[in-house]
């Protein structure tokens, strides 16, 4: 039986080529220090599950076996990226323009990307790792699907995290979800009249009607 080599995190995340253009460019020495004290991450943690609990996109990017790169977006409510287990994410495929390239290459080369983006609080998610499709368990899909959503689930993408790093704030634009929007300025809608209704007892007229 052959046995499968399990690669450290900063091996999946910087080949040999990246580190020798690290060793050129000054980094190597910084991220080797990483490497050999705290690591990259490679498990589902805290920090990794509360962010992912809060996203509502990502983007997954495959190859084919010849190396042909293919990003796709995936959307849904909080949550329906969800962790199964410390080394496990898992989400419903829903049916869409039925090209099929994310799963016609990760049919022939399993090696996938997720790039979650926040842009409200300006933060960032790498996870690499590898993906396969399951196409019948209805009740694996039924229990990744979120409750009440719009969307027709096709199959499940199974994604096993090798590696995990976040990045800095730099250069990210600030965003803001347009329901989040909606959100804060009834709240402040709801204030102003209260305030207003307040303003107008002390002065002992009606209430202004909204």
């Amino acid at each position: 039986m052959t046995q499968t080599t399990i690669q450290a995190p900063g091996d999946v995340m910087f080949s040999p080529a990246v580190k020798a253009i690290q060793a050129r460019k000054g980094s190597r020495e910084s991220y080797a220090h990483v490497e050999q004290s705290r690591g990259f991450r490679h498990e589902v943690d805290a920090d990794l599950a509360g962010r992912l609990a809060e996203a509502t996109s990502f983007y997954l990017a495959t190859a084919s076996a010849d190396g042909q790169p293919y990003i796709q977006h995936r959307g849904g409510p909080k949550g329906f990226l969800k962790v199964l287990d410390s080394r496990t994410l898992a989400f419903a495929d829903y049916s869409g323009n039925k090209q099929y390239i994310t799963q016609g290459n990760l049919s022939e080369n399993p090696h996938a990307y997720i790039f979650v983006m926040d842009y409200a609080h300006r933060r960032r998610v790498k996870i690499w790792g590898t993906a396969r499709v399951v196409e019948d368990d209805a009740a694996l899909t039924a229990s990744l699907m979120p409750k009440g959503y719009r969307a027709r689930p096709e199959q499940v993408i199974l994604f096993t995290i090798e590696a995990w790093d976040t990045n800095c704030p730099q250069h990210i634009p600030q965003k803001f979800d347009a329901a989040d929007v909606a959100e804060a300025l009834a709240v402040r809608d709801a204030r102003i009249a209260e305030l207003e209704a307040e303003l107008a007892r002390l002065k002992g007229r009606p209430a202004p009607t909204v």
